[in-house]
């Protein structure tokens, strides 16, 4: 599969709120993402095979560091590397900012996500006990330094 990765524009977000609403158990709003996309810290990206939105991924580079906010594939195109793409982009694009370490917080029950995090060199670092507001799950939280 030929798998794109691109910075998300305004006629991507229909399909990553669909995307959105099959990964997460809360999904951001239009709103959410479009203000995201106008927002001077931020980096968004989607991934594209042929032509058709797969998987989307944000951040926030702050001064030196960048913080993850998701990174969601559309279901019938997981475990094919969609993620892994799209994380590595996340990744090149803080390299060329100069960022010095990036962090995220997952969801503990998420080990593929957590085994995507890893091979990339992110290590658990905390836990934000009772994080996730649908269920009170506890946050991993990892770090990336360079």
């Amino acid at each position: 599969m030929d798998i794109k990765i691109e910075p998300m524009e305004l006629d991507s977000i229909e399909k990553v709120l669909e995307i959105s609403e099959l990964s997460f158990p809360i999904p951001w709003s239009r709103k959410s993402f479009e203000q995201e996309l106008s927002n001077v810290f931020a980096n968004y990206f989607v991934a594209k095979s042929n032509d058709e939105v797969i998987g989307y991924g944000g951040m926030w580079i702050i001064i030196d560091e960048g913080h993850i906010t998701n990174i969601a594939v559309h279901p019938k195109y997981r475990n094919q590397g969609v993620g892994d793409k799209i994380l590595s982009k996340m990744i090149a694009t803080c390299n060329e900012k100069k960022v010095i370490a990036m962090t995220l917080e997952v969801r503990s029950s998420n080990l593929a996500a957590q085994k995507l995090y890893s091979k990339y060199g992110f290590i658990s670092e905390g836990i934000r006990k009772k994080y996730y507001e649908d269920n009170g799950e506890d946050a991993i939280i990892m770090w990336k330094r360079w």
